[in-house]
């Protein structure tokens, strides 16, 4: 299989349960959700999409053959940033985009053999390989759900059609609720602080990374 990529890059985890974490991000292009271009995002599933997810012209972006040429790269932006090899330690976050596109048991079994923790952000509409250890779930308007269990559901508050009551009885370990971030309108991290205060299961996760201005 060849993977389409947009970018690899070294830096913090920012969000979620993961918070503060080192990672490899490898960005892969393309989603289901929305064609990434301008003109179709007043009808796209998640039209509060920040992120540029099409092409391959990002940092180590291109266009992998096989999936241990994908872990070599991966491998290769881990050991440039001079990381060390740690045990337990070198850790990639499969994000898009939608990566379970492209994500597949051979590139999971090719990071895993070159020692990395794999973990995956999705929207949740397609079902993942096996062996993935870390599973984020973040639900986009009214898609329909297929991914159901996970790690982390981190939902992005408020959307129309995708209220918190609706994912309240699925099987994650952590529910978490991130503000939208929508030109600094800051009534939504108001809302989400008293959604997650008057319903304690679910916890408030924010963007530290874009408060610290790394990618």
């Amino acid at each position: 299989m060849t993977y389409i990529v947009k970018e690899i890059f070294l830096t913090l985890q920012g969000e979620g349960g993961q918070a503060g974490r080192t990672a490899v991000f490898c960005r892969f292009s393309g989603c289901n959700l929305w064609s990434g271009r301008e003109e179709d995002r007043a009808t796209a599933s998640c039209s509060f999409c920040d992120t540029d997810f099409v092409g391959t012209d990002g940092v180590g972006g291109g266009r992998y053959l096989d999936a241990d040429l994908l872990a070599s790269a991966i491998d290769d932006c881990w050991r440039q940033g001079g990381m060390r090899d740690d045990e337990g330690c070198r850790w990639v976050v499969l994000t898009g985009g939608e990566p379970l596109l492209q994500v597949d048991d051979a590139l999971v079994t090719a990071l895993h053999a070159a020692h990395f923790g794999v973990a995956v952000e999705t929207n949740g509409t397609l079902l993942p390989p096996r062996g993935l250890d870390w599973v984020c779930v973040s639900p986009k308007g009214a898609a329909p759900l297929k991914l159901c269990r996970g790690d982390e559901l981190k939902l992005v508050y408020p959307q129309d059609d995708c209220p918190p009551e609706r994912f309240t009885g699925l099987a994650f370990s952590h529910f978490f609720l991130q503000p939208l971030d929508q030109g600094g309108d800051r009534r939504h991290e108001k809302a989400a602080v008293a959604y997650c205060r008057s319903h304690p299961r679910w916890r408030l996760s924010l963007q530290t990374h874009k408060w610290l201005g790394i990618p």
